[in-house]
Order: structure tokens, then sequence, then C-alpha cells
């Protein structure tokens, strides 16, 4: 009771300070993308790349250690597999809040090599976090409705090309992908309107994973398949935590093989896509039986 009486004092305070996080880290990751941009020397550009990793992750570590400090939350990881800071990763999550994306970063910290996430184009002008992903060379995607498509034909398949360009970057250094595979946040909205057949997730978009998986398949070691579960708090979690009444946080984390079968061509091969598209749903209906099982305690 006495936390929902200091929640708005909570939030103002909390915010702030959160805000202050990432316009430190992501100031730093800036600057020192700004200079590898003016001098594209080979050499400048390995010695700076570890070190604007090492900011994102100090990102994530301070969000959470404010996390912790203004909630009692319980932060529980479930890590079934072996894991590495020497392997190629693509991580597939689902995606229920902007608060997902903090304990992605924060999850990699130490484990596995830095994320890189696929971005909205519309995210590019959020102060200090659109500058920090395109200093870390992060893919910017720019979706268009069917409607749009229609209309250009040409615009057709451009976030698959984005998708080729940016991933071949990261085949020269131990890299984690992150792929939210619904392409938005669950709400009981969206998933009404979806007609999901998933519970707890809205249907995957196969398209993005084919393309990374084709692109940089024989280097990923594995997929990692993680589910994010806010039980205590479903509506808002971002708000729950900024206002002192996030209780727990699940991370469950699968480490999968990837099989030979989900390496091929998506758009060209209507055999292998039909089977890739088959994989990716078995997939997501493990996952959502899966946090059905979380959500019971088991």
């Amino acid at each position: 009771m006495l936390r929902v009486i200091l929640a708005p004092l909570i939030f103002i305070v909390h915010l702030p300070l959160q805000l202050a996080n990432l316009a430190f880290w992501g100031g730093l990751i800036i600057v020192f993308g700004l200079v590898r941009f003016v001098l594209p020397i080979a050499a400048i550009q390995r010695a700076l790349a570890p070190l604007m990793n090492f900011f994102l992750l100090c990102f994530g570590k301070c969000s959470l250690a404010l996390i912790r400090l203004f909630n009692p939350v319980i932060l529980d990881y479930r890590v079934q597999g072996e894991l590495s800071k020497e392997n190629w990763y693509l991580i597939v999550a689902n995606h229920l809040s902007y608060l997902d994306i903090v304990l992605l970063i924060e999850f990699s910290a130490f484990r596995i090599p830095a994320p890189k996430f696929f971005l909205k184009q519309e995210l590019i002008w959020l102060p200090f976090v659109g500058l920090a992903a395109w200093a870390l060379e992060m893919p910017f995607m720019k979706r268009y409705s069917a409607a749009y498509l229609k209309k250009y034909p040409h615009k057709r398949g451009t976030d698959i090309a984005t998708t080729r360009h940016h991933c071949q970057k990261f085949r020269h250094k131990p890299t984690t992908v992150i792929n939210f595979v619904e392409g938005t946040r669950f709400t009981p909205i969206k998933h009404a309107s979806k007609q999901s057949p998933y519970k707890h997730l809205l249907p995957p978009k196969a398209g993005g994973i084919a393309f990374t998986l084709a692109t940089m398949g024989e280097l990923f070691t594995n997929i990692l398949d993680i589910s994010l579960l806010y039980p205590d708090n479903t509506k808002h979690p971002m708000l729950a935590m900024l206002c002192g009444q996030m209780r727990r946080i699940i991370v469950d984390v699968n480490v999968i093989d990837i099989p030979g079968e989900a390496i091929g061509d998506y758009y060209n091969d209507a055999e292998f896509k039909a089977g890739f598209q088959h994989w990716v749903n078995t997939l997501w209906q493990n996952k959502d039986r899966n946090i059905i099982g979380l959500k019971k305690g088991n």
C-alpha cells in the first residue's frame, strides 16, 4: 500500500535518473561514433567499436541497477544451455515493452557478444537512442503498408535488402543479432485484431529471420529463444517499473541448434518458404506453451 502511495514520487525521481543514464552512455557512443565517421581508418574503427559496445552494455547494467534500487524486483534468469562471448547468436524474443530492450542489453553483458537490434526507422529521431543506434551500426527498417506497396511495388523487399546489407557488417566479429519476431509490442488489442492463434504472442513474421539466417546462417552458433515475462505487471511494465511497482521479471533463455532446413531462399523457393514458416510457427507454439508454464510457476 505504501508503494502505491509513493508511486508518483518514485516516478518523479526515477525517470530523470533513467534518462540521465541514457543520455550519458548514449552521448559517449554518439561522440565516438562521429569520430569513426570522420576518420574511417581501419585501425580506428577496430579500436573504437569494442569501446562503444562496452558503453552500450554499461547503459544496460546501470539501468538495471536503477530498476533494482527503486523496485522490490526479483530478476529470474533461466538459461538452458551454454553461452559464450566468442559465438554468434540470433535471439528470437517476444516483445512486451520498451523495457525488453534494456533487459536484453543487460543480459548480454559478460555472457554473449554485444547485441544489435533491428529498429523501426522512426526511432532514428528519438533523442540519444537514434543516433547511438546509428553509431553502433544497427539497421533501421522502414515498413510499408500493403496499400503503399501496391501503389509503389518497387519498394517491396527494401527491408530485406537492408537486412542483408547490415548483416554483412556483423560477419567479422562475434555478434548477437536480436529479432523481435512479432514485429511490434504485444497488446490485447493487437492480439485480437491479428486473430492470433497463440495465447500470449502475436503471429511471427518469418521474413526477417529467414534473410538473417540466409546471410549469416553459417556463422550463427545457436539461436537463443528468449521469453520475457512480467508476471505481476502485465498491463504497463515500463510504467510499473518507473513507479517502483515492478515485482518480478523472468528472462527465460533456451539455447537451440539451427536446423539445416532453416537456411535457404525464402523469397524464390516456395517449398522452402512453406517449410520455414512451419518451423517458425512450431517455434512460436513451443514458446507460447513455455510462457503458459512460466506464468503458472512451473
